[in-house]
């Protein structure tokens, strides 16, 4: 037995709005006003050149303030970004990893003209310890240009559950290319049990249903990233794109303490006409619930991925082959529950 049945119509941007049948669930009136998106550690690279030279930097935990410092001391014998005029204005940026959309980054100043910068800052990451040791330090160097289009000039990377906190004193360390693991896109956040359904008009008798319904059975979600020792308190977003208006937005109630929730939550989205499976893409968001504000863990997109909507340009049509291969399947077998595994991913 579903916890929850909601159903609701969906509508494009470019129609009138009409009313949404009524929902059922008790908790679908609060919208979540958090961002989606998420930030990459490589985001902006347009550089080419190849990582070299050495950063100095010390690692501490304050207990007191349960507060993870990095302190960047200084670069020596960067790359050069800028033959022509024999320059780099490299800054340094951390991430702690795999939680990029819950930390989010810091980085130090620019430093101009130079290939051995130095910072004697400190980046500061409120956090507790147990959350902190299974995490890892991902710090890289950069050109700074004034366009936007940054170059990466190496990188370290830290597992902290293995780290020496006895060790507080400034050690050079020699910066290497991108990781593989960034690179291929390794990057796990769990994974997503769901049935999807398409019903078309009049397929179950004259006029019934009176429109095409696309029908979401949000099953459970397995190994989401801990980030309290006590687990993860997670629910799950819904919308159909390009509708990103309240009447398209659908959730899940809260599971408490649990990296392994199970939801079992079905939302029906009414208004189809079979000709739109090819244009809407269903968007499943996992988050994290707390007080002051929610943290995105992963989702997944369901459509054809052709990255066209209607025949506009859009960067949320960006399925994957097994997100894609899920949809098709559903395309094809009217009126029959299609089961799917689906990995979480950043988008």
């Amino acid at each position: 037995e579903s916890d929850t049945a909601s159903e609701i119509s969906f509508q494009l941007n470019k129609h009138k709005k009409t009313p949404s049948i009524g929902s059922h669930s008790s908790d679908m009136a609060s919208v979540s006003s958090v961002s989606g998106s998420v930030l990459s550690v490589y985001s902006g690279d347009f550089g080419s050149v190849d990582a070299q030279g050495t950063v100095e930097f010390a690692l501490d935990y304050d207990e007191k303030n349960r507060e993870f410092q990095i302190h960047v001391s200084q670069c020596k014998d960067l790359a050069v970004v800028d033959e022509k005029k024999g320059r780099s204005d490299p800054y340094v940026k951390t991430y702690l990893l795999p939680d990029k959309a819950r930390m989010g980054k810091r980085k130090t100043s620019v430093k101009k003209r130079t290939v051995n910068p130095v910072y004697n800052e400190v980046l500061r990451y409120k956090i507790e310890k147990m959350v902190l040791l299974i995490q890892k330090l991902n710090l890289s160097v950069w050109h700074n240009d004034p366009l936007g289009r940054n170059s990466f000039l190496g990188e370290i990377e830290i597992d902290l559950a293995s780290w020496d906190w006895s060790n507080r004193k400034l050690n050079w360390y020699m910066l290497k290319p991108r990781s593989l693991s960034a690179i291929n896109g390794v990057d796990h956040r769990g994974v997503m049990n769901l049935s999807i359904k398409y019903v078309p008009p009049g397929s179950l008798g004259p006029k019934n249903p009176p429109s095409g319904e696309v029908h979401i059975w949000v099953k459970d979600v397995k190994d989401l990233l801990q980030l309290r020792p006590s687990g993860v308190d997670s629910f799950v977003k819904c919308y159909v794109l390009p509708d990103t208006s309240k009447k398209s937005y659908q959730k899940t109630r809260v599971i408490k303490r649990d990296t392994n929730p199970v939801f079992n939550h079905t939302i029906v989205y009414d208004g189809f006409h079979t000709e739109d499976l090819k244009d809407a893409c269903v968007e499943l968001t996992v988050w994290d619930h707390e007080k002051l504000t929610n943290h995105f863990l992963g989702g997944i997109r369901l459509g054809l991925g052709t990255g066209l909507s209607y025949g506009i340009s859009v960067d949320w049509m960006d399925s994957t082959q097994e997100e894609v291969a899920f949809w098709q399947e559903m395309m094809s077998a009217a009126n029959e529950w299609i089961d799917g595994l689906l990995p979480l991913r950043s988008l």
